[in-house]
Parts: structure tokens; C-alpha cells; sequence
């Protein structure tokens, strides 16, 4: 099974290259030489999606099905775009097409989606999951992944009025409909979704073994550490990032998504993160 490697970045206004490339690290380096991936390679394609510095609007979005490590229009957006809150995904397949409407990240309105993980054996849930999307929403769906079905499922089950809350029904739809169809462990997943304002990151896995997820530590506990860093002198307190493997080596800068959990960013509760539990819709 292969994966993919993403990341989502809250916070000052930024421009995309100071996370994108320039970290020791960065996702573009991880499109070659992941760490923590099943696959060193993330080469299946590749998008960006991006909030107005200035707030308001719906996100803009740039696919590709190419590798993202050779892309020179990504470079040139990545260098002249700056945004407050934008997603980066790489793309391994896990058999769907290479194809532009399969590549990260999938929008809906203000919503932005994107996922690393797949739903054990697909194809054999993938009729009964569809009908259970509203039809309104069906034709929205342009490719065949699994991921944007998860996605116009949870568009379904609330995501406007409550995220964790559709995401965990998604999440017990998917396991139920499984356990119907006799896939004993169906899901696996790091999703990253974002009205805009916060950005909800879960990590999560039936067999309770989910596939890699960091968050940041707050810019002020960093500046601490490294006073020396000039990017931590241009950034607020509340700049966090959510990443499927750390961008760097500092040690305090990065910790560990548990398993079975999501965070909020930012977030005024005192927990960096919360405990996710499927549900049934």
C-alpha cells in the first residue's frame, strides 16, 4: 500500500516557498526521500490549496499530475503566493488514477480536504458508500479516490456545523459498511481539512496502527529554544504547523499526533489535541 505525505501551515502571512522548500526537510524534499512513508517516492502528483492573505473568499487550488520535486510553475506560484492558511499534499497512489482530479487537495465552497491513508478494499465498499452521499452533493465528485468520497461523506454528515463531529461519522460509516462487506480493518487515515478560519487535523487507523502525523510546538515555545532562528522573529505565537513528518531535526520543535486523536488550529483550549471516536451517522 503506498502513501502520501502532506502538511498544512496556520498562522502569519507566509509565503508557500519558506515552508514548501526551504526547510532541511521541506515536502518537496519529502516527495523524493520521505522517512516515514511505506514509499520514499511521492511522485503520483501533487497540490497546493490556499486562503487569501487577506481573508474571505474560497481557497484557490493548483493540481498537478507530475512530480512536485520538477514543477517550475510550482516553484514560481510557491515564491509569489503568501497566505495564512495553506495545504500541501504529495501523492503516492494507492491504485486509483494519475489523474488531476485525484491529486490533494479537494475542495467544497470554503472547504479543503485532503487525506494520506486508504479505505482497505475500495472498490467493494465504494457503491454502498457513494449512495450514502447526499445527492446533491454526488456530482461534485470528479475523481475515483477514496479520499473525496470521504470527504462529500463528511460534507454530508455536518462538516459545516460540526467537523470532528462528520469526520468521526464518516469514519464509523466506513467502518460499519467494512464490516458488512467482511474487511476487518477498513480504514486508515491522516486527514487535514480547513474552513479557512481553523484547520482540523485527525489521525486514525481501525487496527489502531494510523500512518504518521506531527504538529508543531507554539511559535513562542520555539523562539525560546532557538532564539537565533530568524523566521521565528517574523511568525505570531499561534503559527503551528500540522505535518505527516517533521520538516527538520530541532529537537521540542515537533511532536507526535497520537494515535486516535485530533488537534485544532489555533485553538483557545488549553489541550493541544482531543480523542477521536468513530461514530455511527
Amino acid at each position: 500500500m503506498r502513501m502520501c505525505r502532506w502538511l498544512a501551515y496556520s498562522g502569519s502571512p507566509m509565503l508557500l516557498d519558506a515552508v514548501l522548500y526551504q526547510p532541511e526537510h521541506s515536502l518537496i524534499d519529502q516527495s523524493l526521500h520521505a522517512r516515514m512513508g511505506v514509499e520514499s517516492t511521492n511522485g503520483d502528483g501533487f497540490g497546493i490549496g490556499w486562503y487569501s492573505a487577506d481573508g474571505g473568499g474560497t481557497p484557490a487550488i493548483f493540481r498537478d499530475i507530475g512530480p512536485a520535486w520538477n514543477n517550475r510553475n510550482l516553484r514560481e506560484l510557491a515564491a509569489h503566493v503568501r497566505s495564512t492558511l495553506f495545504f500541501a499534499h504529495v501523492r503516492a497512489s494507492t491504485g486509483s488514477a494519475i489523474q488531476q482530479t485525484n491529486c490533494h487537495p479537494f475542495r467544497h465552497g470554503r472547504w479543503l480536504w485532503m487525506h494520506n491513508g486508504a479505505i482497505t478494499d475500495f472498490h467493494r465498499l465504494q457503491r454502498d458508500l457513494c449512495m450514502a452521499v447526499d445527492p446533491a452533493l454526488f456530482p461534485c465528485i470528479e475523481g475515483s479516490t477514496d479520499s473525496e468520497v470521504m470527504f462529500y461523506l463528511a460534507v454530508t454528515f455536518g462538516l459545516d456545523q460540526d467537523p470532528p463531529g462528520a469526520v468521526a461519522r464518516m469514519t464509523g460509516l466506513v467502518e460499519r459498511v467494512g464490516k458488512e462487506h467482511g474487511v476487518a480493518d477498513p480504514m486508515q487515515m491522516t486527514i487535514a481539512v480547513s474552513d479557512g478560519e481553523r484547520v482540523w487535523a485527525f489521525r486514525y487507523s481501525s487496527a489502531g496502527t494510523s500512518r504518521s502525523l506531527f504538529y508543531s510546538s507554539r511559535a513562542d515555545t520555539v523562539r525560546q529554544l532557538y532564539p537565533e532562528l530568524p523566521f521565528l522573529r517574523e511568525v505570531s505565537d499561534a503559527t503551528r504547523l500540522v505535518v505527516s513528518e517533521p520538516l527538520g531535526d530541532l529537537p521540542g520543535v515537533w511532536n507526535e499526533l497520537p494515535e486516535a486523536s485530533y488537534a485544532v488550529l489555533p485553538s483557545a483550549a488549553t489541550e493541544d489535541y482531543l480523542p477521536f471516536i468513530p461514530e455511527l451517522p
